[in-house]
């Protein structure tokens, strides 16, 4: 009898699998769907947590003046669903600015300094490249 490792939908399972030889039956051994299902509720996905990065680059400033501080960028390639703060607003270190849909996953983009947020650089809807501006804390 020799035993694999397979993976299903990110699952893993070990199977056992018999080789048939004239005679004899093939023996395999899986976990049932019931169990499957059972330990899928038990596990909750952990939903993905995405850090911004800073931006150490200087860029040239808008039309509106200079705006220092600390710059959250897109990690991904993605459309801005929700702006979870306002400009003036006090945030965190920590806390989630905006989400992120990329893939058909909601990222939570999170603060990664302490302070007031000082502009927003894009709308609900916005598509975001990588690297793109979307607020300045200061």
């Amino acid at each position: 009898m020799k035993q694999f490792k397979i993976k299903v939908n990110g699952q893993e399972y070990m199977v056992e699998v018999e080789e048939i030889t004239e005679g004899k039956e093939a023996s395999t051994s899986f976990p049932s769907v019931s169990q499957s299902k059972q330990q899928e509720q038990k596990e909750s996905p952990k939903k993905p947590e995405v850090k911004a990065v800073p931006n150490t680059e200087t860029k040239p400033s808008s039309a509106q003046g200079s705006v220092t501080g600390e710059e959250i960028q897109s990690p991904m390639p993605g459309k801005v669903l929700k702006i979870n703060v306002s400009e003036g607003d006090s945030v965190n270190e920590g806390d989630t600015v905006l989400i992120l849909e990329a893939m058909k996953m909601e990222n939570e983009i999170i603060a990664n300094t302490s302070g007031k947020v000082k502009k927003i650089s894009v709308s609900v809807n916005d598509m975001v490249e990588t690297d793109d501006t979307l607020l300045v804390i200061g």
